[in-house]
């Protein structure tokens, strides 16, 4: 029987300043990718999150991103890899030592937007990220961006990782997703999003927007949870991966 996992990006709020549901997400996720205070969060929201998302048997992830909280880690950065190293290390540094706090371990590791865009086309920024991440913690899970440079980079450097496809955001022909700034790139349709996760695990192949079907191992779906229909969408992926035989379970 086909199993996958299903993530979405949490603990992304800033001290009074709320961003998503996490709590309600929480009840449909069985991986959280919480953010390490580089782009979102704090220690306070990560301590929380943490708590929450372990009361639910959620497996935790570091998500860690650029230092960008003013565009929330979505505008690009260009930094050394001597830089790449440690902006990973220091987060993935934190989130371990919360875990630990709370009562948890983290799982796996997550890049960020911009970060994540910009690693899912250039291998040796990739390899530089999961270096640092697999030295901080050995055999750490790593998500990739399936059928990307992330993958391959993983691949090259022999670490566990987990192919990554996402809910709620189109592709392009090659894999990488289409920018957040051009229409159509982010989905809003709960129905929508359910559908097509249900036909890529089927098929085993990420369906870009001009019906190109590249074929990949899809071991994780990613439901943002920074978007209004956050919960919707990620409960009718699942109800829709239920419908097909598909059983969830984390990483």
């Amino acid at each position: 029987m086909k199993t996958v996992d299903l993530n979405a990006d949490m603990g992304e709020s800033f001290g009074p300043w709320i961003m998503g549901n996490d709590a309600g997400i929480l009840d449909v996720v069985t991986s959280a990718n919480i953010a390490c205070g580089f782009h979102a969060g704090d220690a306070d929201v990560m301590a929380r999150t943490m708590r929450l998302a372990l009361d639910r048997g959620v497996g935790l992830g570091a998500h860690p991103g650029f230092a960008d909280l003013q565009g929330f880690g979505r505008r690009r950065i260009k930094l050394s890899g001597e830089e790449l190293t440690n902006m990973i290390t220091y987060q993935l540094g934190a989130a371990q030592a919360m875990a630990r706090v709370v009562g948890g371990d983290i799982r796996h590791l997550k890049l960020h937007g911009a970060l994540s865009n910009m690693a899912s086309e250039d291998i040796e920024m990739a390899r530089i990220c999961y270096a640092a991440a697999e030295k901080a913690q050995p055999g750490i899970v790593i998500m990739t961006l399936a059928g990307t440079a992330q993958q391959r980079a993983c691949e090259e450097l022999g670490l566990t990782w987990a192919g990554e496809i996402f809910a709620d955001r189109a592709y392009n022909d090659d894999a990488t997703l289409v920018d957040r700034s051009l229409p159509g790139a982010v989905i809003h349709d709960a129905a929508t999003a359910g559908r097509r996760m249900a036909e890529m695990v089927r098929e085993g192949a990420i369906i870009t927007d001009s019906g190109k079907r590249v074929p990949t191992r899809i071991d994780t779906i990613c439901c943002h949870g920074d978007t209004p229909e956050a919960i919707e969408i990620a409960q009718a992926v699942r109800d829709a991966l239920a419908a097909t035989g598909v059983t969830l379970q984390k990483l």
